[in-house]
């Protein structure tokens, strides 16, 4: 089938958004193709299209699990065949997904970079009729990039294994660097970009220097109508400033990873039903999530980098209706953020001691262990061994992304059977142990299925229809289990670890220094972006965001908070521009009077030095000297 009709047949749209034929078409042409797309551009469609195209399968590399089965889930409910190996999953589960994608049986199957990393999934893949290698969130390849993950750079070793078969590298957030730096890693043929602009013409961008953020959040609530999104930085102001919007009559919920799934997935839900209006959250809310009409995400903190802040402003008026992304913070704020960030870098020492202590924890011989989850509480795990939470979590997010041990924080991973008993052996199972034969049957007859995948359950459901407790019907799945007629995945809902690698010996625990600070250096530079970007008066918030990707040469929105005050002045922007140019380095070497900064400003006429400099008093940029002069602040 053509690349329009499967469109059609699974997705129901007649066309495709901007430049995702194109993408396609560089694909089934067998080119090595990067695709940088903004937030809710469509990039999973680049990938799931034309693996459904051609014979075999499309592989998916991606680092995030909630992520993963969101797609995969997706998929199924389109009739597509889909599936995913991620840390947790029982190991009977791993090789049936194996084995049913080796057999022609799977479409497009995802998995986290360290998978690649063992010999058996190399040898899996090179048995696998493989069409394309779909990278998402192709940045964390990038030691420029910044969510870097070393796991990511050994993605191009498994090419000699898949000759032929092209690579479709995907990301939403990029700098030019970093676009370079992707198409080296995964080793392309030649450059091949696509690249959408990241301007969001429909979307407002606001910066407000405000001390009392919360009646200036009411403000704007009462302001904009409809559905919002509000970013905080700490657990505990989720739940706080759900508290006062409710309280303030504003239908409110708060949202973070240390609830449990059950709960978060609640939570989701009521807003996306528009229940909530407002949905309170720290970052671990709305990857994936598509909801069209959100008209305001307000971020209360600062954030840690643009790209990080580009992405969660750009789940606003994704339906291309106004929206605004507004950006509260006082001056507190910014020394937050510095501080914030040491944190999340613990010194290496701390980091090994960390694993070493886990091992421990968990009683696990050194060797051991790879692929195996064990439930993590981590205040217990804290208080036993004298660290402090946030630099325990720091230091697991740090040994994460090193590719050594994954937390997952209370996934909702609902039960799940799969018979793995043929049919004939079934039959006598069931003639000699009569008990079971209804119990089975009505198995077999509620959940289709079950003799070629891992399907999930409810085991309450079950109980109603065969009028017995839960408890008993949990009695019976384990024993089925224990007579092999079938494998029994019960649920859980508990923050985990899993071990990606067996336990090391701390001394064989390898993290490069020079990585490390090179990591952190990076980090610090996108901190003080962001920081410039916040405290910038003078050029329009569209345009400096635009810059930061590398879109040197986008026009002034109009629209913004800059915008707005600067439309107020009879200057031009270019004439603005080249006065802050020729006095702001003046102004910060020492103080200067006005006949000095006018001098300074030449050729610029003087009416409109003078227009510029009252601008620039009003918006507490300069401030007054003794003896009449100013500095820049």
């Amino acid at each position: 089938m053509e690349p329009r009709q499967i469109l059609l047949k699974h997705w129901g749209y007649s066309s495709f958004r901007p430049l995702q034929e194109e993408i396609i078409q560089s694909i089934l042409a067998g080119k090595d193709t990067l695709a940088l797309l903004p937030t809710g551009g469509g990039k999973s469609i680049c990938f799931q299209v034309p693996a459904l195209t051609k014979d075999g399968l499309c592989l998916v590399i991606s680092p995030l699990i909630a992520l993963m089965k969101d797609q995969v889930d997706n998929l199924k409910k389109r009739k597509i065949q889909a599936a995913a190996i991620y840390s947790g999953m029982h190991k009977d589960e791993i090789d049936l997904v194996i084995s049913n994608a080796k057999f022609g049986k799977t479409k497009l199957l995802y998995i986290s970079p360290e998978r690649l990393e063992t010999a058996s999934m190399k040898d899996a893949i090179s048995r696998m009729k493989i069409n394309l290698l779909a990278v998402d969130e192709a940045h964390c390849i990038s030691q420029w990039g910044y969510d870097f993950r070393p796991p990511y750079l050994q993605i191009a070793r498994i090419r000699p294994f898949i000759p032929g078969v092209p690579i479709l590298a995907l990301t939403a957030t990029a700098t030019p660097k970093v676009v370079r730096d992707v198409q080296q890693k995964l080793e392309f043929q030649r450059e091949n970009l696509f690249q959408q602009s990241f301007e969001r013409q429909n979307l407002i961008y606001v910066v407000i220097k405000e001390e009392n953020k919360l009646n200036r959040l009411l403000k704007i609530i009462e302001k904009v109508k409809g559905p919002g999104i509000i970013y905080v930085r700490n657990r505990r102001e989720t739940k706080k400033i759900a508290t006062f919007l409710t309280k303030n009559k504003i239908p409110a919920d708060y949202y973070h990873a240390g609830l449990d799934p059950k709960t978060r997935d609640r939570k989701q839900q009521a807003w996306m039903l528009e229940e909530k209006r407002v949905i309170v959250a720290t970052n671990a809310f709305g990857m994936g999530i598509d909801k069209p009409n959100v008209r305001f995400v307000v971020h209360l903190d600062v954030p840690d980098c643009i790209e990080a802040y580009f992405q969660e402003a750009g789940r606003g008026g994704r339906d291309l209706k106004r929206s605004y992304a507004v950006l509260l913070y006082e001056k507190a704020d910014i020394l937050d953020a510095r501080h914030n960030q040491k944190k999340a870098y613990p010194e290496l020492n701390t980091i090994k001691d960390i694993y070493q202590a886990l091992g421990n924890y968990f009683q696990l011989p050194i060797g051991s262990g790879m692929d195996e989850s064990f439930e993590f509480e981590i205040s217990g795990f804290s208080e036993q061994f004298n660290f402090q939470p946030v630099i325990v979590y720091n230091a697991l997010r740090f040994l994460e992304k090193e590719g050594y041990v994954m937390l997952n924080e209370g996934m909702n991973n609902p039960s799940r059977i799969f018979i793995k008993a043929n049919k004939e052996n079934l039959y006598r199972f069931q003639v000699a142990n009569e008990t079971y034969d209804h119990f089975l049957k009505t198995l077999l007859r509620s959940y289709p299925g079950l003799f070629t995948d891992f399907v999930i359950i409810r085991e309450a459901e079950l109980a109603k229809r065969l009028s017995i407790k839960s408890d008993q019907v949990v009695k019976n799945l384990k024993f089925l289990s224990q007579q092999g007629i079938l494998d029994y995945v019960p649920q859980t809902g508990k923050p985990t670890i899993t071990y990606l690698q067996e336990r090391l010996d701390p001394k064989n625990l390898h993290i490069s220094p020079e990585n490390y600070r090179l990591r952190l250096h990076e980090a610090t530079k996108r901190l003080d972006a962001m920081v410039s970007y916040i405290e910038s008066i003078h050029k329009c918030r569209s345009q400096s965001l635009l810059a930061y990707f590398g879109e040197i040469n986008a026009k002034r929105c109009g629209k913004c908070d800059v915008c707005l005050e600067r439309n107020k002045l009879s200057l031009n922007e270019r004439e603005f521009d080249e006065v802050i140019s020729r006095i702001k380095p003046k102004l910060k070497e020492k103080p200067a009077n006005l006949e000095e900064i006018v001098a300074a400003a030449s050729p610029v006429h003087e009416d409109k030095v003078l227009l510029a400099i009252r601008w620039l008093l009003d918006n507490d940029k300069i401030i007054p000297q003794p003896n009449q002069t100013y500095k820049w602040k």
